[in-house]
Formats: C-alpha cells, sequence, structure tokens
C-alpha cells in the first residue's frame, strides 16, 4: 500500500481517572466511523488543562490495561504518563512519529468542549500539521455550539475541514473533520463523586476496572470535582 494511502491510527489522550464506559464505547465508534486501523491511548502524567489527577500514573494505567484487554484493534502507551511529566499534545505526537513510518496518517481524537479552546494549546498549528484532528460531536452540544468559537478557530477550521474519511488517507495530517458520536452520558468526576459517597458505579465502567478500584480504594475520599471531561 502506498504511504500515502496508510490506514489512518487514532490517538486518544486523556488522564482516564478512572477510564468508563463513556471513553470506550467513543473510541470504538471512532475508529469504525473514520476507518481507523487501531486506537492508541495516550494518558497523561500531569495534564496541562486541568486538575492534578486523583489516582496515580501506576492506577489509572492498571486500570486502562484492563479495561483494553481483548480489543486488539486498541493499545496502550505509556510514554507519557509519569506522574511528574507534563503531558502536551505536541509532544505525544511527536514520540508517536518517531515509531511510525513516513506518511503515516495520525488521527488525535478530542470532544467538542476541548475543541473550543484547541488554540489555547501548546504550539497548537504545529499539532494540526502533524496529524488530523477528529472533533468528536455528541447532541449536548446542541445546535450553532460552533458559533461559541473565537474567529480565529473558525478561520482555522474552513482552511482544513475534511467532509469524508477518504480526506485522512490522503495526508499525514493536517485536516479537521467533525464525528457525531451516540449520547453516552458518563464522566470520570460523577465516578469519583459516586465512589466518594459509597454509591454504585455499576454498569458505568469495566467490572474489571470497578473491581481494581475495590481492590486499591480508590477515590473513596475525593472530593467530587466538577470539571468537564470527554
Amino acid at each position: 500500500m502506498p504511504e500515502s494511502l496508510l490506514t489512518p491510527i487514532g490517538l486518544f489522550g486523556g488522564i482516564f481517572d478512572p477510564v468508563h464506559h463513556g471513553h470506550l464505547r467513543l473510541a470504538e465508534e471512532a475508529r469504525e466511523t473514520l476507518g481507523l486501523s487501531k486506537v492508541r491511548w495516550l494518558p497523561a502524567g500531569l495534564p496541562t488543562h486541568r486538575e492534578k489527577p486523583r489516582a496515580a500514573s501506576q492506577h489509572r494505567l492498571a486500570m486502562l490495561a484492563r479495561a483494553l484487554a481483548g480489543n486488539a484493534t486498541f493499545e496502550l502507551d505509556d510514554a507519557l504518563a509519569a506522574d511528574e511529566m507534563p503531558a502536551y499534545t505536541i509532544d505525544a505526537l511527536a514520540h508517536v512519529r518517531r515509531n511510525e513510518k513516513n506518511g503515516q496518517p495520525l488521527v488525535w481524537l478530542m470532544g467538542a468542549d476541548a475543541f473550543a479552546h484547541f488554540h489555547t494549546w501548546r504550539r497548537w498549528q504545529e499539532i494540526a500539521e502533524q496529524c488530523h484532528i477528529a472533533v468528536l460531536t455528541r447532541p449536548r452540544e446542541g445546535n450553532g455550539w460552533e458559533k461559541r468559537w473565537p474567529e480565529i478557530l473558525r478561520r482555522f477550521v474552513l482552511e482544513r475541514q475534511a467532509n469524508h474519511r477518504e480526506a485522512l488517507t490522503e495526508e499525514a495530517g493536517g485536516r479537521i473533520i467533525f464525528v457525531s458520536m451516540p449520547a453516552l452520558d458518563i464522566s470520570s468526576s460523577d465516578i469519583r463523586a459516586r465512589l466518594s459517597a459509597g454509591a454504585s458505579v455499576r454498569y458505568l465502567l469495566p467490572e474489571s476496572v470497578s473491581e481494581y478500584i475495590a481492590c486499591h480504594n480508590l477515590y473513596t475520599s475525593a472530593h467530587h470535582s466538577q470539571s468537564p471531561e470527554f
């Protein structure tokens, strides 16, 4: 297969504190809808746009490993997961590029809420050259949510938007595509709050993750975080 027609690889960054069925279903939907060969999960050690994770990196990695087991199209990459390592997307991309073929299309998966602030990310325009960006939208965004973007972001989208997934195979990066996702409104912050209150989290996350949390007594004393997550 020519390099220009390599099957895209999805990249899914986040703190996953903890990983839940919402994360897993979004990654699976994105893989299928965009025709990705696989989705590589890149947990962040020390996030730069939100509070420090409640669970240490070793626990979040262990929970992810359990959640991803059994899906051959999901990969876990812990290169940027150290607790004290600032997690910048541009650094994650550089790491991935060093280990992939020249011309390999990469697709960074992000939620609409995160994309609204994309222009504030470190070296954001360089990020958009190094990979494609798939903005995963959900019904809760409503109509006209893009009108809330600053002008610089609207121009950015107009210049780069792709209307079909085949465009992602033509270049290694540089395009933006919007993908409608199913309504599965689960958040890590809500799960942490439930665990702190002693409430059930059954059916919100994989049983193997729930068992790990109980075994290591995670989140039981954490207060309820109001930070939005995708």
